[in-house]
């Protein structure tokens, strides 16, 4: 099988953490999503920095049509030894390994996780849940061109499609994945606290990619129907605490028509009125 190109622009140590810029917004994550082409199940990971906050976030999540939604986020684990991506603490252990740069990464988990019926409980403090074991094992395989961000702005970074083999493990239950997926790796100055944003990743039922975003407030007018829901709530070390909803859904791309199957999100900062959810 051939092995993905490395994107121009980029080298295959853009696959590795980057040196802190100078804004304390600053931040620097890796973020791994896949979804079953009806949109009926699908789970994310991501791994982030905020160096300058001395911040260090771990989310992951399953979420499914009928089904509770489980979630693991521990936002003060302590970084990594770079240049690895392996992280450590109370109930949980990730790693997150680049076994070929730009083609093939493969991600370990094994914690405890809350269940939620009503996900967007996970807003709420305190965070009360179900506690139940949680472990995945999964690949993803480079099936496409990379999306590179823009240079020369306030981030760097770089999407991927993906294909998704391997399996989740939530209580007594085992859940064998083979899906399509996406990947995403940026660097650059967060907006969590001060800015509206809205993003999708997802797949065409054509098989192209379809990766869409927008900002300020801003709608992604784009048609969506609504499968599941794992909703994280950013806090930040001072306090402030935005809404980050994440929505698995089909939805229909408005430049072609065509239907399609993935993960939208959507970012409320605190003066938000009330949370965006798509």
């Amino acid at each position: 099988m051939a092995v993905a190109p490395v994107p121009d622009g980029l080298a295959a140590a853009d696959e590795r953490s980057h040196p802190p810029g100078d804004d304390p917004a600053w931040g620097e994550s890796w973020s791994f999503w896949w979804w079953t082409p009806d949109a009926a199940l699908g789970g994310y990971v991501r791994i982030g920095f905020l160096p300058h906050l001395g911040v260090c976030w771990y989310w992951a999540a399953l979420a499914g049509a009928g089904r509770p939604t489980v979630l693991v986020v521990d936002q003060e684990v302590p970084p990594p030894r770079r240049p690895t991506l392996e992280v450590r603490h109370h109930g949980l252990w990730a790693d997150h390994t680049v076994e070929v740069p730009f083609d093939h990464v493969t991600l370990g988990c094994e914690a405890f996780a809350l269940g939620l019926d009503d996900p967007h409980d996970a807003w709420r403090r305190p965070l009360l849940g179900d506690r139940l074991p949680f472990g995945l094992d999964l690949e993803w395989e480079t099936d496409g061109p990379a999306v590179v961000g823009p240079a020369g702005g306030e981030w760097g970074g770089y999407d991927l499609p993906c294909l998704v083999h391997g399996e989740v493990l939530v209580a007594d239950e085992r859940i064998e994945v083979d899906a399509t997926g996406s990947r995403r790796h940026a660097w650059g100055v967060e907006r969590w606290w001060d800015a509206e944003w809205m993003r999708l990743s997802g797949r065409l039922d054509d098989g192209s990619w379809c990766g869409v975003e927008a900002e300020l407030g801003h709608d992604l007018q784009v048609p969506r129907r609504p499968m599941a829901s794992a909703p994280v709530l950013v806090e930040a070390p001072d306090g402030r605490a935005a809404r980050l909803d994440r929505v698995l859904c089909r939805f229909t791309d408005p430049a072609t028509g065509l239907a399609g199957a993935g993960w939208m999100e959507a970012n409320d900062p605190p003066a938000a009125a009330s949370p965006t959810r798509p």
